[in-house]
């Protein structure tokens, strides 16, 4: 697969996660003008936590890392183009998720008190916590649903079948779209009072039932795409399959390595739910989650269509045994995935006090709790970006216990530099100073991978990437100053404007840095940035 390939297969899946996360935006913004952006909301964003790391760590981790570069494999060394080992793997994880859906209903209020502050536990916050384990119980079968998801989405990535899996989620944001435009209509918007409320019982059915029903439609939409990428599933209890055993054996470091990073998260859920619990204008979880959902969409956008798209080709030349080639193709991916990050994070800081009144400005008004959170976590980005790439070289490579002890780092700086910052401060800085412990164990995590592996593969063309970053950091300083002269010529616009207003501002001063950026990086000849911009153009003359 060439660089262009990559590319238009990379597209494909970038249309689809646009789609997606715009209308994911449009959940979240309706969110926090249903339930506000403190106390209430974080009950539903807590409770909703949950599935959404099983399905962050399932799709970034045990499903993308270990099964993807066996499925290409028996795709193609068997017989019969995989079909009975993939048909073992979704028997073997259909019961393997279901019985652990239904313990963790189980021992739902025993979970909850791990991941929340002990100030939920006092008998004033008592309807707080019956409300959130209410609400929990709901969300939890998403569990099952986004495990299944994700499953039978890689299948259909080893298959080459890229597009379904980025589309899908389009119809998990319809139906949270159109269950809180319900709650909008059925109980309002937050007000100053009730976004410290507990919520009704009509309430939390209405929000968690619609919650997991969406991730079940997300599910359904892609079952006809495996028929039509030729696999039929038949279930299948022969378990004691060898290349089954050789996978699970590879599984079990990366099933360390989700334990590590749950226990990680776990403290970050728990300095968050801090912020919001003993009231007042403190920052939360929902803060923290929305803020990392902006930072997510060019990730989402950019470096996972990337890494999906090469992935099952790296593996391929790892199981070839040709590591140049490896080095050579994580560098030029990289390089891609950065010369649109970058942009990102240089002028999100500059953009994020606009950005977050457009987005979380509406009812109760509470897009200056977000600024802080969304600023920092540009930079971030940056750093996530490079430690998720040199993982996916590790994952074709088959060397799951080096991502183990890797990730052991990430997570133990993360936790250490939160728990020095956050207890510390004011609440109103909960969400920020998470953000600073996100943005140190990436830095930590990704020079560590990124040593390691060149080391490994023996290069990643540390030269051209040396020369790439020194020409885009001229571009982007460019860029930066005609962003902020814009935002500075429109500041007569007011301090506090109306969402409209800071939307129309911030679309304006980021348009004029982009502008600059693509026009400095023709100048100064950034292939990286040319080539996009070429492939998006020849797609669209084929359009016309």
């Amino acid at each position: 697969m060439t660089d262009q390939r990559i590319l238009r297969s990379s597209a494909v899946m970038a249309a689809g996660t646009v789609v997606s996360r715009l209308s994911g935006f449009l959940r979240s913004v309706l969110l926090v003008a249903a339930l506000g952006g403190v106390l209430r909301a974080d009950l539903f964003s807590i409770a909703n936590t949950l599935p959404n790391m099983v399905y962050i760590l399932l799709a970034g981790g045990i499903f993308n890392a270990v099964l993807v570069p066996q499925l290409v494999r028996r795709i193609k060394d068997d017989l019969d183009g995989g079909d009975a080992y993939a048909s073992r793997v979704i028997t073997l994880s259909a019961l393997f998720l279901g019985v652990v859906t239904i313990l963790l209903v189980v021992v739902a209020p025993v979970l909850l008190r791990l991941y929340l502050d002990s100030a939920f536990l006092e008998p004033d916050r008592a309807d707080h916590l019956e409300s959130i384990v209410d609400l929990t119980r709901w969300c939890l079968p998403q569990v099952f649903f986004y495990g299944m998801f994700v499953l039978v989405g890689q299948i259909l990535n080893a298959r080459g079948s890229f597009g379904p899996m980025m589309w899908a989620p389009i119809a998990n944001n319809v139906i949270a779209v159109a269950m809180l435009l319900t709650y909008l209509l059925v109980y309002g918007t937050a007000t100053e009072e009730t976004r410290y409320d507990a919520l009704d019982t009509g309430p939390e059915v209405l929000l968690g039932l619609g919650s997991t029903l969406g991730i079940v439609a997300q599910l359904l939409v892609l079952l006809p795409y495996l028929r039509r990428a030729g696999f039929t599933y038949r279930p299948r209890f022969d378990f004691r399959d060898p290349e089954l055993k050789h996978t699970l054996s590879l599984g079990v470091w990366t099933v360390l390595f989700v334990v590590v990073t749950q226990l990680a998260y776990l403290v970050v859920v728990k300095l968050a739910s801090s912020g919001t619990a003993a009231g007042g204008e403190g920052t939360g979880y929902t803060v923290y989650s929305s803020g990392m959902l902006l930072m997510m969409v060019p990730h989402s956008v950019v470096t996972v269509s990337l890494a999906t798209a090469v992935l099952p080709r790296l593996s391929r030349l790892a199981h070839d045994g040709e590591l140049g080639e490896v080095g050579a193709i994580l560098a030029s991916t990289m390089r891609t995935a950065l010369a649109l990050v970058l942009p990102f994070a240089v002028l999100l800081p500059l953009l994020a006090p606009d950005v977050a009144t457009a987005l979380f400005g509406w009812g109760a008004g509470e897009g200056d709790l977000f600024a802080p959170t969304i600023a920092m976590f540009g930079p971030a980005l940056v750093f996530f970006t490079v430690h998720y790439l040199m993982l996916r070289g590790f994952y074709a490579l088959e060397q799951t216990r080096r991502v183990f002890f890797i990730q052991v780092a990430v997570s133990v700086t993360n936790v250490t530099v939160a728990l020095a910052l956050v207890p510390s401060r004011p609440p109103a800085e909960t969400a920020p100073l998470l953000v600073v412990a996100y943005l140190s164990s990436y830095v930590v995590g990704s020079a560590i991978s990124f040593w390691v592996l060149r080391r490994t593969l023996g290069g990643l063309h540390v030269r051209r990437l040396v020369r790439f970053l020194v020409r885009m950091a001229v571009v982007l300083a460019l860029a930066a100053g005609a962003t902020w002269v814009a935002l500075w010529a429109m500041a007569g616009l007011g301090e506090d404007p109306h969402p409209a207003v800071a939307m129309l501002r911030a679309g304006v001063a980021g348009l004029v840095g982009g502008v600059v950026v693509l026009l400095g990086a023709r100048t100064l000849h950034v292939r990286e940035v040319t080539s996009l911009l070429d492939t998006v153009a020849a797609r669209l003359s084929r359009a016309r």
